[in-house]
């Protein structure tokens, strides 16, 4: 089946949330509320159980070095964010009763049938992605249109992107197409143009992500974390420091009694 993903160029997402409704239409997905946040245009918020899209409108009081503004320096920067369906899913290992489980084409996909709402896999996720539904208390999150991979199909997202800033595909020839990107952003003096979580050297703490983004900013002026870390993957430094501290309060009490002891002579 090969090894699916998806890559974001978010230097050509014009903000048109095709992909947020594509989303929705497809996977028959609840509406928020239609509550207005009043942050720019952008009224979803963040990702959750029933947005498993998220268009994010950032103002920037700076221009681009290669865009031309007018009287007032000003840029927007535009990003359709998603599940990133780790290569070392948090969600997954934290999950007590299967539910999550990776699928033939390497993707994330949380089985409703399973899911018990203990809401482990919400704590363990290092971006905040996969949420409970109010009304039923399971976890949901992007399946990467997983009932239309089988047929061969390309995600709702992407098929619906008029300007092709998501890009699906088998996850090596992504990043492929990724390296010429920024190769080319920067021949035309984008040179902050960078990819983010493409694999598991510049994100260790993930393993890479099977849903990577081309940015041309701190990843925190996106709403992502800088160095995301599956909570596991400090579990040994946890256990190390639980023993240290346990030493610790036990020299501490055998002191006591000792020092007990010398006074109660004295």
């Amino acid at each position: 089946m090969g090894q699916k993903g998806f890559f974001t160029d978010t230097t050509i997402c014009i903000g048109c949330k095709a992909c947020e409704v594509a989303c929705k239409q497809w996977n028959q997905l609840p509406d928020d509320g239609f509550r207005l946040t009043g942050m720019s245009y952008d009224n979803t918020g963040h990702l959750g159980a029933s947005t498993w899209r998220h268009v994010a409108f950032v103002e920037r009081p700076v221009p681009l070095p290669t865009q031309t503004t007018g009287v007032l320096d000003f840029s927007w920067l535009m990003s359709s964010d998603v599940c990133k369906h780790c290569q070392r899913a948090g969600c997954l290992e934290a999950c007590p009763t299967g539910a999550i489980i990776r699928t033939e084409f390497d993707t994330v996909y949380v089985q409703p049938d399973v899911c018990n709402g203990c809401g482990y896999c919400v704590t363990a996720c290092p971006f905040g992605v996969i949420d409970r539904r109010e009304d039923d208390g399971r976890a949901w999150k992007c399946t990467l249109c997983y009932d239309r991979l089988g047929e061969d199909m390309t995600p709702a997202c992407a098929k619906a992107c008029p300007t092709s800033s998501i890009q699906f595909g088998d996850v090596d020839e992504l990043r492929e197409r990724a390296h010429r990107r920024v190769a080319q952003l920067h021949e035309k003096g984008l040179e902050q143009a960078y990819l983010y979580g493409a694999d598991a050297e510049s994100q260790p703490g993930t393993g890479g992500l099977n849903a990577f983004f081309l940015l041309v900013d701190k990843p925190e002026v996106y709403n992502l974390p800088p160095d995301p870390v599956v909570p596991t993957m400090k579990g040994r430094e946890s256990w190390a420091s639980m023993g240290w501290g346990a030493l610790g309060m036990a020299v501490v009490a055998l002191g006591a009694v000792l020092f007990g002891r010398e006074v109660t002579r004295g």
